[in-house]
């Protein structure tokens, strides 16, 4: 492991203390607006198709899943609190269904009436391919980040195998110094990126920021760069 992941290599946060977040309000990582690396990438996750099925993981109650649904592409969403699944629904007035997911005890999913967006209520690694197929393409923002760090293998593992063969998956990530700031979110070198997917997938730095703001200066940081990947499936 390289030095630099070393502050963070133990950090832990339990499923319950996101749960707390969301019933707390403690959520400065929900935007009000849809996210501009989306917004200003679309077209380049898209790639000229229509009606393209998303996935979300550690959704919250993000408003990209609305503007993507109210561009006609469909949305499936995995996260653990009920809170902001039902909160994305009041907010964005779509009236919804709730059903149990037979495959994962406890688990349920929550259904936009016109089948557009489907949010799970369970822990993202209970989900898997087999229980709403593959995406064709994954908007990762505040996922990989928000995952504890020992985890990132098997999370990796994970989307991998929800991706379909001409998947795009937009990867948001954070370069900060971890030794100022506990995460999360959680700082994620590009080389670990690249150590992750690399195998499966080929990677393109679509764009670098500089993205510290005051509220990042209060958790003690000096500089905040975020990265945008685009992965794709290896063809061979």
């Amino acid at each position: 492991m390289s030095s630099m992941l070393a502050p963070q290599a133990d950090r832990v946060m339990d499923l319950g203390e996101w749960e707390g977040r969301w019933q707390e309000g403690r959520i400065g990582f929900h935007q009000q607006q849809v996210h501009k690396m989306l917004e200003s990438n679309i077209e380049r996750v898209t790639a000229g198709r229509t009606g393209v099925r998303f996935f979300f993981p550690l959704c919250g109650k993000a408003v990209d899943m609305k503007w993507l649904a109210d561009m006609g592409h469909s949305v499936v969403g995995v996260e653990i609190s009920e809170k902001p699944i039902k909160d994305f629904f009041e907010d964005s007035n779509m009236t919804y269904v709730e059903e149990p997911v037979p495959a994962i005890p406890g688990a349920k999913v929550f259904k936009s009436s016109d089948g557009n967006v489907s949010l799970y209520q369970c822990d993202l690694f209970n989900f898997s391919s087999s229980i709403a197929g593959q995406f064709g393409a994954i908007w990762d923002r505040g996922s990989l980040v928000a995952i504890n760090p020992k985890d990132r293998e098997r999370y990796a593992a994970l989307i991998t195998s929800l991706m379909a063969k001409d998947c795009r998956y937009l990867l948001d990530t954070l370069l900060y110094n971890p030794e100022l700031y506990p995460g999360p979110p959680f700082f994620v070198p590009d080389e670990q990126v690249h150590s992750l997917f690399g195998s499966t997938c080929d990677l393109e730095l679509l764009q670098s920021v500089d993205a510290l703001t005051e509220r990042h200066k209060s958790w003690g940081l000096d500089f905040l760069t975020e990265n945008v990947f685009l992965l794709t499936v290896k063809s061979n």
